[in-house]
């Protein structure tokens, strides 16, 4: 999954950015609000994590313009202590939650993990023949057994389940793992690939080459 971060704050940035990309995200990040702007008409992402204190355009003149072009983004808004009327304007513009500043991490992944989720309009887990992935812990399991993946395995997982029986590209794969700056290839896309299949095909789980295309998570014979 891929999310924007629109903060002014560069130390904040970092460490957000740092925190979800530990956590298999791909992270890209805007310091203002014309350039979150851009981003956000050129790239598809997952989660708009918005600072409403942005310089050239502000956070709520932002969320109104991505409302406006009827987008559903998941966005979660940023604001200062006191800055209650702020997050009544954003939640009443469409944000969908909110953080206060300075906020716990672990609460904001958490946040960010339910957003996604509901956004997708996903259950709680989805589920692949033996494969159960539990999308709020992130936590893959076969038989009941816990696999032992990287964060990079987790994300290229999250993608080809959500297109469970659909080509997925190598592009696509990059675009949804990687963020700006981030230099990943097409081999290092393979490598991945072909450790999750190794750790996946133990529970009967196939992810099938389509030479020259991609990959596609195949569906259980039962379905």
């Amino acid at each position: 999954m891929r999310i924007l971060i629109a903060e002014d704050d560069a130390i904040i940035a970092d460490g957000l950015s740092r925190s979800l990309r530990q956590g298999g995200y791909a992270v890209d990040w805007a310091p203002n609000g014309m350039e979150a702007d851009t981003a956000l008409l050129t790239v598809s992402y997952d989660l708009l994590i918005l600072d409403l204190g942005l310089p050239k355009l502000s956070g709520l003149d932002l969320l109104k313009r991505v409302r406006g072009r009827n987008s559903a983004i998941p966005v979660l808004i940023l604001t200062a202590m006191d800055g209650s009327g702020d997050r009544v304007k954003g939640l009443d513009l469409g944000a969908d939650d909110y953080m206060v500043k300075p906020f716990d991490l672990a609460e904001l992944e958490a946040r960010v993990r339910a957003l996604t989720r509901r956004s997708a309009g996903t259950t709680p887990t989805i589920q692949c023949g033996a494969l159960v992935y539990d999308q709020v812990g992130r936590v893959a399991q076969i038989a009941g057994q816990n696999i032992e993946l990287s964060a990079r395995e987790i994300g290229l997982l999250e993608v080809l389940l959500t297109r469970m029986g659909r080509l997925v590209s190598k592009d696509q794969l990059v675009d949804h793992l990687c963020g700006w700056g981030e230099e990943v290839s097409h081999n290092a896309i393979e490598v991945y690939v072909h450790r999750l299949r190794k750790k996946l095909e133990v529970g009967g789980v196939k992810i099938a080459t389509v030479r020259g295309l991609g990959y596609c998570l195949e569906r259980p014979q039962a379905e």
